[in-house]
């Protein structure tokens, strides 16, 4: 009779899935001697001290600084080192990738809604591209969600109110897990879906046969037309406003004397905090649009302001 064993563990198929496989057991040994010390010197006191047993209680230990400083320090090297060797594989893991393909990701409960720049849209599935990064830019519509997928070792708290950039690279064509790890509300366990890894000519079929109806950038840009900003941020506008056209990804100089990276998450508060960040020599007259656009609007005006800057 074939019995049936639930696997406890499956290879990474990122190119760091190694690297946080290698610093979790290296933080499981050391958490395990820590624990094993403990236990032991525990065991050895209770048999040694018990109730009648014969041992000198009488005499006082002397303290010795000699151990006590030589473990604290031996101590302190080793979880620094630890603290270093994870930080390091963080920063290798949040790398941006100058050819990066954008993915849009929208969470909200209890689905994943991921949108690709040429307007393909998809709900609690993603495809993407083998051995090639990809640059997930998510925002969360109401509460705090955390987008994991296990074959990757990669997860991220997608926190309302600003952007939140991962990267992910996939290895191996297949379908892959994808889940919620941060407790959203009732039906946070229905909050699943999976990614699909292809090769790059199949992710190229694929999105041409989507036929999405319009560009993410084309989009945009009519609701930017939609909402009026096209009245003061035009040409001919009768309000003074900053120019768009190029800005995206270049220094911003503002009224209080700092500078700042027109980045995606800049766009995105000045559209909804335009008082927080004022550029310089322009009055603060802009109105703010929080609670008047959603999510999904608001990812096709960063990406309609982008485009103006010749970024797909």
């Amino acid at each position: 009779m074939w019995r049936q064993w639930i696997p406890f563990w499956h290879p990474g198929l990122s190119p760091h899935s190694g690297d946080v496989d290698l610093l979790f057991t290296g933080l499981l040994i050391a958490s395990a001697l820590v624990v094993g010390l403990l236990f032991f010197l525990l065991t050895l006191f209770c048999a040694r001290y018990r109730a009648g047993n014969q041992t000198d209680r009488n005499h006082r230990v002397k303290k010795s600084w000699h151990w006590e400083v030589s473990w604290t320090a031996a101590s302190f090297v080793c979880f620094l080192g630890l603290f270093a060797w994870g930080a390091s594989v963080f920063f290798q893991i949040y790398r941006t990738q100058i050819d990066e393909h954008d993915v849009f990701v929208v969470a909200k409960q209890w689905m994943w809604k991921t949108q690709h720049p040429g307007g393909q849209a998809e709900i609690d599935a993603l495809h993407i591209p083998v051995k090639r990064p990809i640059r997930l830019v998510m925002a969360s519509q109401d509460v705090i969600h955390s987008f994991y997928i296990p074959a990757l070792r990669l997860k991220h708290d997608v926190v309302p109110g600003r952007y939140q950039d991962l990267e992910i690279e996939i290895d191996k064509p297949g379908h892959y897990h994808l889940f919620c790890a941060e407790y959203c509300g009732t039906d946070h366990s229905g909050m699943i879906g999976e990614v699909v890894a292809m090769e790059p000519a199949d992710f190229s079929n694929w999105l041409t046969q989507q036929a999405p109806s319009s560009p993410l950038a084309s989009e945009g840009g009519q609701l930017f037309r939609e909402l009026g900003c096209s009245g003061c941020h035009g040409g001919g506008g009768t309000v003074r406003a900053p120019p768009l056209e190029g800005v995206y990804g270049k220094p911003v100089p503002l009224s209080d004397g700092t500078t700042v990276i027109a980045d995606d998450r800049y766009i995105r508060d000045s559209i909804l905090m335009p008082r927080s960040q004022v550029v310089a020599s322009y009055q603060p007259v802009m109105p703010s649009f929080e609670g008047k656009v959603s999510e999904d609007q608001l990812l096709r005006l960063v990406i309609y302001i982008k485009s103006l800057a010749g970024h797909p």
